[in-house]
């Protein structure tokens, strides 16, 4: 009989630990449940986000941004254009008269060749300030 009684004994001990499984395995299913429903509702709201058009909007405001930045890039463009032109165009007597007596107009581009010639007889300073006025009037090739 006692062998009957040990086998009782974990046959009721077995059963309450199956119960326990079971619970536990319930509680773990009902969080999946709860976690499922959680992810449904998400992806519902951005459904209705997309039908709605909210998602569009935002795309229309980036399109906006890059309509704004390509027209700023123009604008940069036309205003370094204007720069460029806007530089002064002409030389101070001094240098207009070193260039006439070589023969070379004053407002035309001058060559490095011609310029080293026509400077010849200048100091290093002398020669690097001419260089730098016919740089700045756009004259010096």
């Amino acid at each position: 009989m006692d062998q009957e009684n040990i086998t009782t004994a974990d046959t009721a001990t077995l059963a309450e630990r199956l119960a326990q499984a079971t619970q536990a395995l319930s509680d773990a299913l009902s969080n999946l449940n709860g976690q499922f429903a959680s992810i449904h509702a998400k992806i519902d709201r951005i459904v209705a986000a997309v039908d709605d058009g909210e998602l569009k909007a935002s795309v229309q405001g980036e399109s906006a941004l890059y309509n704004k930045v390509a027209e700023l890039e123009k604008t940069n463009q036309e205003l370094k254009a204007q720069n460029a032109s806007a530089r002064r165009k002409t030389l101070s007597p001094m240098v207009t008269a070193l260039l006439a007596k070589e023969g070379v107009e004053g407002d035309a581009l001058i060559e490095a060749p011609v310029m080293e010639k026509a400077l010849a007889g200048l100091s290093i300073e002398q020669r690097i300030a001419v260089k730098a006025e016919l740089a700045r009037a756009g004259i010096l090739v």
